[in-house]
């Protein structure tokens, strides 16, 4: 039986980071986890490309574009979305989601989703290097675990 894992050494890889600027105060906190993380796993400073766009909607363009580049290894897409009084959540929600996953199925390079959905903004600090961790550096190491997994298919 052949048994395929991924490691997370991030040596010579190049990463694309999408992040929007809307909850920036939440999005900066997830921007500065992946970079802390990536550069933990070797990843070069030089090596990280990012792109900021205005609201977590528009992240999967950028992602496409980014991804389609032939300039990076992989991408990873943060934003935060929190409810509000209005459906405007459950829109915004759905198609960052379903835009994401389009990219990532129809990409040759990996395409992490760290788009917090949260209730209000004290779950998006939490998740945001609070009390449950940083889904940034989550999705930094995942990335690191996907490309690391791909290589060996």
């Amino acid at each position: 039986m052949k048994m395929v894992t991924g490691s997370l050494n991030g040596n010579d890889r190049k990463v694309g980071i999408v992040v929007a600027k809307f909850n920036q105060l939440v999005t900066q906190k997830l921007l500065d986890g992946t970079i802390a993380t990536l550069k933990q796993c070797g990843v070069a400073d030089a090596d990280i490309q990012v792109y900021w766009v205005p609201g977590a909607f528009e992240i999967s363009r950028v992602a496409k574009l980014v991804s389609e580049s032939g300039n990076v290894a992989g991408v990873i897409a943060l934003g935060a979305v929190v409810r509000g009084a209005t459906s405007h959540y459950d829109y915004v929600c759905s198609q960052a989601a379903a835009g994401l996953a389009e990219v990532s199925l129809a990409s040759s390079v990996p395409v992490m989703f760290g788009v917090l959905t949260t209730d209000d903004m004290a779950q998006a600090l939490d998740r945001a290097g609070g009390k449950t961790g940083n889904k940034g550096s989550e999705c930094a190491q995942g990335l690191l675990e996907m490309l690391s997994v791909e290589d060996q298919i």
